[in-house]
């Protein structure tokens, strides 16, 4: 992980508060607890320094306030009202002013956004003692859920493009499946453990996170492949040869993480889980890049090999390597 964590920070892409970063940095932010390096957490506040504290200038975008989980984690180490106080602005304007940024009055269009948005808003709520927050991301979540989460294979197609219609018409893959981007679900297991992780046990609407969390890990448990990865694609392993690091990195975290929190049955998840951490390793070069990263986009790619690295790979890695080694 300290591997991982230097090489990237070493090797930046985008600017600080892109999406790909506000992934990266709740990676830093595992590294840091875990290891309790003062590098690390320097490495945060420079972060912090460099962005003031800002988020992206989109307030109705998730990915310009995915940076905030950061903000907040360091919050609650320091204390200082400084990092919190424009997303608390953005968060409250994000409730009342409606924004172009919506497509048919849906906030969360796609599904990748259920990684960047929820947890930050559910952070907030718990960080400032301000249940309001939580039925916010209830009522947001829960229109992306609607429009994307396809309730027979318990899965979330990327966005509304991908959805197939009453006569069976849609994108499909060459085997004939419909088209699951292993990623993008990915985003949507870490999403939703990073709001379990945060919302109180006497929640009522918890029960409908850890349904969510339950049924899609028993899918994705069922589609790892032999090396213990998955492909970009992942109803149609065979057209996409070689594992994905990033899709692979969320899915160990958030498996991991449902072993550790007793959410997850142990005898059957541990196994899947220890598979995929070795899996994953074998795409990190010695000086500890990260690779066979998927690039940007929406859809599973074939493009990608040992030399490409993405800073989103390295904070799956970091996410699922702070769960890991709290196996027992």
């Amino acid at each position: 992980m300290q591997r991982v964590t230097d090489w990237q920070l070493s090797n930046p892409k985008h600017t600080p508060t892109d999406w790909t970063n506000g992934a990266f940095y709740a990676g830093v932010m595992a590294a840091y607890k875990t290891t309790g390096s003062r590098k690390i957490l320097d490495s945060l506040m420079a972060l912090g320094q460099r962005t003031a504290w800002q988020p992206g200038r989109r307030y109705d975008h998730a990915d310009d306030i995915a940076i905030a989980q950061t903000y907040i984690d360091m919050y609650r180490i320091k204390g200082d009202q400084q990092m919190i106080r424009a997303i608390i602005d953005t968060v409250q304007k994000l409730r009342t002013v409606p924004g172009p940024e919506s497509k048919k009055g849906l906030m969360w269009w796609w599904c990748d956004a259920l990684f960047m948005g929820p947890p930050v808003i559910v952070k907030l709520g718990v960080t400032l003692k301000d249940p309001a927050y939580f039925a916010l991301n209830d009522s947001l979540f829960k229109q992306t859920y609607d429009l994307l989460y396809n309730k027979e294979q318990h899965l979330f197609a990327r966005d509304a493009s991908y959805l197939i219609n009453a006569n069976g018409e849609g994108k499909r893959e060459a085997n004939g499946q419909i088209v699951f981007w292993s990623r993008g679900n990915g985003w949507v297991m870490g999403g939703l453990v990073r709001i379990l992780e945060e919302l109180p046990a006497d929640y009522p609407n918890r029960s409908f996170y850890e349904q969510l969390y339950k049924e899609m890990a028993e899918k994705i448990v069922s589609l790892q492949q032999a090396d213990g990865l998955w492909r970009a694609s992942l109803l149609d392993p065979a057209s996409y040869p070689g594992g994905e690091g990033s899709g692979t990195g969320f899915y160990c975290y958030a498996l991991a993480w449902g072993v550790n929190h007793g959410l997850l049955d142990k005898g059957k998840y541990e196994p899947a889980v220890r598979k995929a951490w070795l899996g994953l390793n074998t795409l990190v070069s010695p000086e500890g890049r990260v690779g066979w990263v998927q690039p940007i986009g929406a859809d599973p790619r074939r493009n990608f090999n040992a030399e490409s690295y993405e800073v989103y790979g390295a904070g799956a890695f970091l996410l699922a390597g702070a769960e890991i080694i709290k196996l027992k």
